[in-house]
C-alpha cells in the first residue's frame, strides 16, 4: 500500500494530483528542483518531458518512482529499476482542482507485476481508470491523445474565426461540440452526405473571409472522407 508519496513539480498536473492525493489522506509532499523526497515510498515526477530523465538520475535508488508523461519511456526513470510511468488522459488547468480527474483514463506501463500493481493502486488512488499500455506504443498513444485534445483547441478557434466574420457567436459552438461527443462522433455534416456543392461554397467563403484556413479545410476535409471510407 502507498502510504507516503512525494510529488516533484507544481505544475497543472502535479498540484491536481496532490490536491486528490490529499483528499484522499495520503501523506504526500510537493517539491520543486530541490529533490528533497525524504522517505517517500513512491515519487511522482510531474516535470516536463525534456528534464525527466534529470531529475530522476539525482534522486537516490530505492523508493519507487513515477513519471507522468504520456510520450516518454522507462528509460527515462534510469538508474531506477522500481520504476514506472502514469499518465492520466485528461487536459489540466489551474483554474480547476482534482475534480479532472473524475472519471478520466491513465495509461500506465510497467517492466515488473510488481511495478505494474503499484500503478495500477496509484491510479485507483487518484480516481482513474487504468489501462495498461506497452513502453514501445507510448508515442502513438499520446499522437492519438495531442489530435484528441490539442488540436480540437485549433479547430474551435479556426471555426470561430468563421462564426464571427458572419456575425454569429462562436460560443454557440459549445453546444454542438458537446452534442458531437454524446452522439458518439457520429458523422454528419456535407461530406457524410456526399454533398460536395455544399464544400465547393464553403471553400469559396473560406477563401474570401479567412483564406489561410483554406489548406486546413482542405486537409480535414480529405482526412474525413478516407477515414469516412475506412469506419
Amino acid at each position: 500500500m502507498i502510504e507516503t508519496i512525494c510529488v516533484v513539480g507544481a505544475g497543472r498536473v502535479g498540484s491536481t494530483i496532490a490536491a486528490r492525493l490529499g483528499e484522499r489522506g495520503v501523506a504526500v509532499a510537493v517539491t520543486g528542483r530541490e529533490l528533497t523526497v525524504g522517505t517517500a515510498g513512491l515519487v511522482v515526477l510531474c516535470v516536463p518531458d525534456s528534464e525527466i530523465a534529470a531529475v530522476a538520475a539525482a534522486i537516490a535508488p530505492g523508493p519507487w518512482i513515477a513519471h507522468t508523461s504520456g510520450a516518454t519511456g522507462l528509460a527515462a526513470l534510469a538508474p531506477h529499476t522500481r520504476r514506472l510511468a502514469l499518465h492520466p488522459l485528461q487536459t489540466f488547468t489551474r483554474a480547476r482542482g482534482a475534480e479532472q480527474l473524475d472519471g478520466a483514463f491513465a495509461a500506465i506501463t510497467a517492466d515488473t507485476p510488481a511495478a505494474l500493481a503499484v500503478a495500477r493502486e496509484l491510479a485507483v488512488l487518484l480516481g482513474l481508470e487504468p489501462f495498461t499500455l506497452a513502453d514501445a506504443d507510448r508515442a502513438a498513444y499520446h499522437a492519438g491523445a495531442a489530435i484528441a485534445s490539442n488540436y480540437l483547441v485549433t479547430l474551435q478557434r479556426a471555426a470561430s474565426l468563421l462564426l464571427t466574420s458572419a456575425g454569429a457567436p462562436p460560443e454557440a459552438l459549445v453546444p454542438l461540440l458537446r452534442g458531437t461527443i454524446a452522439n458518439g462522433f457520429e458523422l454528419t455534416g456535407p461530406i457524410a452526405r456526399g454533398d460536395w456543392a455544399t464544400v465547393d461554397r464553403h471553400l469559396e467563403a473560406i477563401r474570401e473571409r479567412t483564406p489561410t484556413l483554406e489548406p486546413l479545410y482542405r486537409v480535414l476535409a480529405a482526412a474525413t472522407v478516407a477515414l469516412a471510407v475506412n469506419a
